[in-house]
């Protein structure tokens, strides 16, 4: 049986609505393992007695003051955290388009058993 035209491009649109929210969640994901290895960052230098602190440049350790790589973090750490909820958000509305294309389909392809 050939489904209708209008079905199939449903069924398209679902379809590519599921890779954008795999590939949303994907970057969500990715962001939270930033987000967690900033948070212990802060933490062990919150820690430590030292007022100088090594940073990763280009595959070297530079030395670097302690105050000015915590302010850096937090700045990063806060805008990881808003894009997160970004990703939130559009993840919200692609799982609530794709329930709805998820009924749509179920009840066209319902009456098209009936019929």
């Amino acid at each position: 049986m050939e489904l209708p035209e209008n079905v199939q491009s449903q069924l398209m649109q679902f379809q590519q609505l599921q890779q954008q929210l795999q590939a949303i969640t994907l970057q969500k994901q990715q962001i939270e393992s930033q987000i967690a290895e900033m948070e212990k960052a802060l933490k062990e230098m919150e820690i430590s007695q030292s007022d100088d602190v090594y940073k990763m440049a280009g595959g070297i350790l530079i030395k670097r003051n302690k105050g000015e790589v915590e302010e850096e973090l937090k700045e990063k750490l806060e805008t990881l955290k808003l894009r997160t909820k970004t990703l939130e958000k559009q993840e919200k509305k692609l799982q609530e388009r794709l329930m709805e294309l998820q009924e749509s389909l179920q009840k066209i392809l319902q009456e098209s058993n009936m019929a």
